[in-house]
């Protein structure tokens, strides 16, 4: 650690020794650098995108979703929502996230927290209570989503919007339809 202390401080000396004395050559280089750190940058966020597209396509049937484990799944809709243009989205699920699995802000501006269930089977109405509590309680404010890969009973259906704050659900069929991009979460604006 030492040696890599002196080593660096030795670097920044001649460096700059360097710079004092070739002011031109050393403007030039500064600039290569500059430009090849951010080409750099560009090639990541280029190659991540690419990643992002490629995982997206792959996993747009069902019947892979039905596969998936609850982690995948969120990690899945996560993917989604940036695609569709979300911001700051987190994935918090797994024990102590609050009864959100993610939390992100809409192109427009606003929070959303999102609740997934990958479920076989359908989702109930506690399910729902105990969703719109956590955002009663701790995402106030929050747009809500239910997004599952099953589907609701009637009785979560009817507990979801009529709450103070309707939920936005997600159930399989709209699932299928929003994973390819047909639909979107968000209201789309008329031009």
């Amino acid at each position: 650690m030492l040696i890599c202390l002196v080593g660096a401080i030795i670097a920044a000396t001649l460096a700059a020794r360097f710079a004092v004395e070739n002011p031109g050559i050393a403007m030039s280089v500064l600039a290569l650098l500059i430009a090849a750190f951010g080409g750099a940058l560009f090639l990541r966020y280029r190659v991540i995108q690419a990643n992002r597209r490629q995982f997206l396509a792959a996993n747009t049937e069902l019947a892979k979703v039905d596969l998936m484990s609850g982690p995948q799944f969120e990690h899945l809709v996560a993917e989604r929502m940036i695609a569709e243009g979300f911001r700051r989205v987190r994935e918090r699920g797994g024990s102590g996230d609050g009864g959100v699995d993610i939390t992100a802000v809409a192109p427009g501006g606003g929070p959303y927290a999102v609740q997934c269930k990958r479920y076989s089977r359908t989702v109930g109405a506690p399910e729902v209570r105990n969703f719109l509590g956590a955002l009663a309680n701790t995402f106030d404010g929050y747009t809500g989503v239910l997004i599952t890969s099953g589907r609701l009973t009637r009785q979560a259906r009817e507990e979801a919007l009529n709450a103070r704050r309707p939920l936005l659900l997600v159930e399989r069929d709209r699932l299928a339809d929003w994973l390819t991009g047909r639909v979107a979460l968000t209201p789309q604006r008329v031009p």
